[in-house]
């Protein structure tokens, strides 16, 4: 099948960028998911980023095979994020949509985003998770998160939805979102310029297997063990680092639908980690509960109890965690 033929001319291209690293265990099986879409013109865009086992030979043998295929080989390593973005930045389609190494994809996949994509930046589905031998493990992303459609930027700021292996965004999108900053997750930058610039819509339809597994760049079902050690002081303390570091990333757009709204958030997480006490913070949060928190489904704690925990700076929370270690110890 040749992506620019004129046969296909009736259909936008679609660039599928897809990520391999030391992937050989899954890999053949996901690359047969691709091929085998129903949709008729795609380019399958494979970006090898330094394999030391078999990934490159089987990506060699699928493009004898397939001419849809345009191979890379990176010569030095770039890392999971850097190498999606040179992944995206050679696709040629009008749309792009990302892929793991690791996951099977359902043959409608493609066909069902582009027919529902409409005027919307950015479409991505439901998946469904499914254990290391490819087994499904009757649990769906959308039980343990809320899948957002819309426009509003906030949702994004403390949790996410839209997985990569989920969206389908516009070529034009990646001029806004390139390059990405390899300290945080590339789909949720990509997610977040999107709904500041249009909406995202989202189909209730698993058309993603899932792949679970210790290897898993995110981990989204906990299978990577817990360090116990100095557990409740990195969780809360760590948190809070991470989020700002998001918050100042989300910042950096330029074209922020909200500015004011993200500038204040910003000025009052980083005076709160400087603090005692955050009760302007708490307002804030209190004011915005709804669209702040609400990706996860299953909250530890009811609203009331979580504005109430934001009151305590960090400050006041290095205290509890250092006595709370020493309760430990003792």
């Amino acid at each position: 099948m040749e992506p620019h033929s004129d046969i296909n001319n009736q259909y936008p291209l679609v660039s599928i960028a897809i990520c391999i690293y030391n992937g050989e265990k899954y890999l053949e099986e996901q690359l047969d998911s691709l091929v085998g879409q129903t949709y008729p013109n795609i380019e399958i865009v494979a970006v090898d980023d330094g394999s030391k086992d078999g990934s490159r030979e089987i990506l060699r043998r699928y493009q004898a095979k397939y001419p849809i295929f345009r191979i890379f080989e990176n010569d030095v390593n770039l890392g999971y994020v850097k190498n999606f973005e040179k992944a995206i930045s050679l696709c040629e389609g009008e749309f792009i949509a990302l892929c793991d190494q690791d996951d099977t994809w359902h043959p409608e996949k493609i066909s069902k985003q582009v027919a529902a994509i409409g005027n919307h930046k950015l479409i991505y589905h439901d998946s469904a998770f499914m254990d290391e031998q490819g087994k499904l493990l009757k649990k769906k992303m959308s039980d343990i998160i809320n899948l957002y459609r819309g426009s509003e930027p906030e949702i994004f700021f403390f949790y996410n939805c839209v997985s990569g292996h989920s969206c389908l965004f516009r070529r034009e999108l990646r001029e806004e979102f390139l390059p990405f900053n390899p300290d945080h997750f590339h789909d949720q930058w990509i997610a977040y310029v999107a709904v500041n610039l249009g909406t995202i819509d989202c189909i209730p339809e698993t058309l993603v297997n899932y792949r679970q597994h210790t290897a898993t760049s995110t981990d989204i079902l906990n299978k990577r063990k817990k360090i116990k050690k100095n557990y409740h002081e990195n969780r809360d303390i760590k948190k809070l680092k991470k989020d700002l570091q998001w918050i100042r990333q989300c910042a950096t757009f330029k074209k922020n639908r909200n500015p004011d709204f993200l500038n204040r958030l910003l000025a009052l997480f980083e005076e709160r980690l400087d603090t005692f006490f955050s009760f302007e913070y708490a307002r804030l949060i209190r004011d915005h509960y709804d669209n702040l928190f609400f990706i996860p489904k299953y909250k530890r704690s009811t609203k009331s109890g979580y504005i109430y925990r934001q009151i305590w700076g960090l400050r006041a929370k290095l205290i509890w965690a250092r006595s709370f270690a020493r309760s430990d110890e003792e």
